[in-house]
Order: structure tokens, then C-alpha cells, then sequence
């Protein structure tokens, strides 16, 4: 990896003399980056500019591990870098990105950030909140700059086309032989600057199987509040990163320890907090676990069925509610409270409809999996989402539910057998597994005008 470093005990600033550690030292290999990034490169070395790679993917190299992505920071400005490609466009408003496009495979390309701070042109806007929170950050500096705006020590290093060398601006190296997850600069301004750094810092430790530095995790209970101030829609994108890839059950564990679950999930959260050590509990670490075997055995997840898992419990007490204070059937409570839970939580992360809707279905299929007497077995094989709601009930009983064991017993039997096995085992029936008639809730009627 090169020389070795030791971790300074203070947090980690940025040195204007960089350690340069040159191609022989490092032993990366251009062989083991993307061909698409380093044609960006080449083509905006070749227009006059300065180009890096940077972060994830250098840090990813250095530990043995594939990057998925290749990040390229440069001085070109996003209209500079548009004119160099035609396969680009421009995206962001936070921060203006290029994107330049090779097929399903994307090229980010940012512009060096400067000091938000800085005195500003119409080219570069700077807004921040009262919390501090950037809202707008189109500044522009040099590369000193740009380390000092870099999250984690680790994310600093940049490795130059120029002479193939990388140049370690914040202690990286020296952070990753000692395994340790470590914000640059004040941990207080970083997180405040933008809370999602928080749920950033759980994910890299878990991903990179490292510990998150004293310093860098002191605030984390403290500010968690702060993540109320991040749009939904970005929280759902940090949600897909913290549970579909591949730790999910450490994720859930350490966001639960810092306080930020609930900052995702209010409503799960504070059901789990009355009862630390129970089926609730038992149940979601049982889903995580399940997912994080499927994503690492590259098995197919559908974010429907992880968000209806995070949402059951919740559903089920509105339901209660409704129950006992409309005096609603079970039935129209359960399709009232769908409705509310999910407009609740998309208050906090904002879930597409098209995940939002398969949920409805699984749990939808929850209630009729009983129901199996004449055809309705077959027919409800034939739902699009039949195999997701069956997997959903082998988590409840996998979890503890053992009243319907002999349910999952049934429909795993079912499932294995040929059309003519199927029938045998719905005439086997008789009348149990036929629907029950649904009780209609009477209206009242209105009271006459006096």
C-alpha cells in the first residue's frame, strides 16, 4: 500500500504538501480502473486541464475490494467539461456534476470545490441553513480545496493521470491500515454542513468492516435530529444504499446504537423501543439478514419487500387503532391504514409507488393465504406478487410467528407438487380454507334535524 503512517490521536486536517506516493509504492495498476474513466481523464488532461480519480475507488483498491464506481474531480467547470464530451450532461443543483455517459456505465465528473465561504461570482453560489446545513454549493477552488470539502480521511485521495501516482491529502492511507473511519475537520461543522455524512459514516464502517473513529462518532446521538432537515427523496436514496448492499443486518444495528434509525422510520422506531428484545425486533434483523444472504449470493431484492417488512408493524398498530376508535372492521381498518402509514413515512423517505404498491400487494396477499378452498389457491399463485407475500409469511414464522406454521407447511407443499398433487391437497380441505364471510360494518344513520 505503500509507506506506512500511524493515526494522529486529533482530528484529521488537510496538508497543502500532500504524501505523494508514487507508481512503484502503491502498486495500483490502471488495468484495475474502468477504460471509460480513464479516457475522461486522458481527454481532459488532453484539453488542458488537471484530472484525478478519487475517492471510493482509490480507497477501494488499496483494500483488495472492486470498485463499482469511478469518481473524477478536475479544474474544468461543468460547462467546460460538456464542451470536451459530447456524451455528457449536466446534473445537480446542490452541486453541479458532470455526467458523462458510456452506455449503462457512467463517468461523475465534479469540479474542484472551493471553500463555500469564499467571496462569490455569477458563476459560483454558496447558501447555507441556520443549522449550517449547505443548501447551495457551487463553488469552485484547487485541489487543496477540494480535499479540504472531501467527508472522510479515506475519501482523500486522488490518484493522478499525470505520473500515476497518489497523492494523500487528509492521513488516508494511514486511516485505512488502521481501519479507522475518521471525518475531516471539526465533526460538529462536517455533520451540520450535511447530516447525511451521519448515515455515511455507519455505511462506510460496516462496508469497509472498519470502526468509526472516537471523534468522528461522539456527535452521532447528538446530532441525528439534524437528518429531519434532509429531503425524503435523498434519505430514500441513502436507505437503498444502507439495506441492499449486502449489510443491511449491521447497518440497522449500528443506525439503531447512534439514534438515526428513527430519523428513517419513526413509527418502527418507536415500537422497537418498547420492546428492545422482542418479535418485532427478532423479525426485522431476521428480514435484514435474509436480504443480506440474497445480495451476497447476487440473488435478486426488491425494495417493496424490504420497505413492507419496516412498515408491518406500524400498519398493524393503525390498524388496531382504527379498529377501536372508527369501530371499523378489521378489513377497512387494514385498507385505511395502509394508506396512512404510508403517507406518514413518506414524510421521512419518500418510497416510489412503484415499491410503494408491491408492498400493498404483499400485504394485501397476507390476509388471503388462508383462504386456499376451489380455485382460490391457484389463483392466487398466479399474483405477481404471490412469491413475495409467501416469502413474507416464512419471515413471520421464521421469526416467531408459530401459529402459521402449518400455513407455510401447507403452501410449501403446495408449491412443490404438480396441478394434479395441488388439487388433492385443496380437497383435503373441506370447508377449512374457505373464506369467511366478511363482516360489513353498519352505518349510522344521521340524526333528524330538530
Amino acid at each position: 500500500m505503500g509507506p506506512s503512517a500511524t493515526v494522529n490521536t486529533e482530528q484529521p486536517q488537510v496538508s497543502t504538501q500532500p504524501l505523494i506516493i508514487g507508481r512503484n509504492e502503491h502498486g495500483i495498476s490502471r488495468k484495475q480502473f474502468s477504460p471509460n474513466a480513464i479516457k475522461v481523464l486522458y481527454r481532459l488532461k488532453d484539453g488542458g486541464f488537471d484530472a484525478y480519480l478519487v475517492g471510493g475507488c482509490i480507497r477501494d483498491i488499496l483494500l483488495g475490494q472492486q470498485p463499482k464506481d469511478f469518481d473524477v474531480v478536475t479544474n474544468a467547470t461543468p460547462e467546460q467539461v460538456k464542451k470536451l464530451f459530447r456524451n455528457c450532461r449536466l446534473i445537480g443543483r446542490r452541486f453541479r456534476l458532470a455526467h458523462i455517459v458510456f452506455g449503462r456505465e457512467i463517468i461523475e465528473v465534479a469540479t474542484m470545490r472551493g471553500h463555500h465561504e469564499a467571496p462569490v461570482d455569477k458563476n459560483q453560489t454558496s447558501q447555507s441553513s441556520g443549522e449550517g446545513q449547505l443548501l447551495r454549493d457551487n463553488v469552485f477552488g484547487n485541489i487543496e480545496e477540494d480535499a479540504e470539502r472531501r467527508d472522510f480521511s479515506i475519501n482523500a485521495l486522488y490518484y493522478s493521470i499525470n505520473d500515476f501516482s497518489i497523492h494523500d491529502y487528509a492521513n488516508g492511507l494511514a486511516a485505512i491500515k488502521a481501519k479507522q473511519i475518521e471525518l475531516i475537520g471539526d465533526p460538529q461543522t462536517r455533520y451540520r454542513e450535511d447530516p447525511v455524512r451521519m448515515l455515511r459514516a455507519v455505511r462506510f464502517a460496516t462496508k469497509l468492516d472498519m470502526s468509526i473513529a472516537p471523534d468522528t462518532e461522539k456527535p452521532l446521538t447528538e446530532l441525528a435530529s439534524l437528518l429531519d432537515n434532509i429531503p425524503s427523496a435523498r434519505l430514500y436514496e441513502e436507505t437503498l444504499k444502507l439495506f441492499l448492499n449486502g449489510k443491511a443486518e449491521a447497518n440497522f444495528l449500528m443506525l439503531r446504537k447512534y439514534g438515526l434509525f428513527n430519523a428513517l422510520f419513526p413509527a418502527l422506531d418507536g415500537i422497537l423501543e418498547q420492546n428492545p428484545d422482542g418479535f418485532e425486533h427478532a423479525f426485522i434483523k431476521q428480514m435484514f439478514r435474509n436480504t443480506d444472504e440474497r445480495i451476497n449470493a447476487e440473488k435478486k431484492v426488491t425494495p417493496a419487500f424490504v420497505f413492507a417488512a419496516l412498515l408491518w408493524f406500524p400498519l398493524l398498530k393503525i390498524t388496531k387503532q382504527l379498529q377501536q376508535q372508527e369501530q371499523l372492521s378489521e378489513y377497512d381498518a387494514f385498507q385505511q391504514g395502509m394508506n396512512k402509514v404510508l403517507s406518514e413515512s413518506a414524510q421521512h423517505v419518500a418510497v416510489p409507488k412503484r415499491f410503494t404498491l408491491g408492498a400493498r400487494d404483499i400485504w394485501h396477499i397476507q390476509h388471503r393465504l388462508d383462504k386456499r378452498a376451489g380455485q382460490r389457491a391457484y389463483r392466487l399463485t398466479q399474483q405477481p406478487r404471490f412469491k413475495a407475500a409467501y416469502d413474507f409469511l416464512l419471515l413471520r414464522v421464521e421469526a416467531g410467528e408459530q401459529e402459521h406454521t402449518e400455513l407455510v407447511k401447507w403452501w410449501t407443499e403446495y408449491l412443490a407438487k404438480d396441478i394434479n398433487g395441488q388439487k388433492e391437497l385443496v380437497k383435503a380441505l373441506g370447508s377449512q380454507g374457505a373464506p369467511k364471510g366478511r363482516r360489513r360494518t353498519r352505518r349510522r344513520s344521521p340524526k333528524p334535524a330538530e
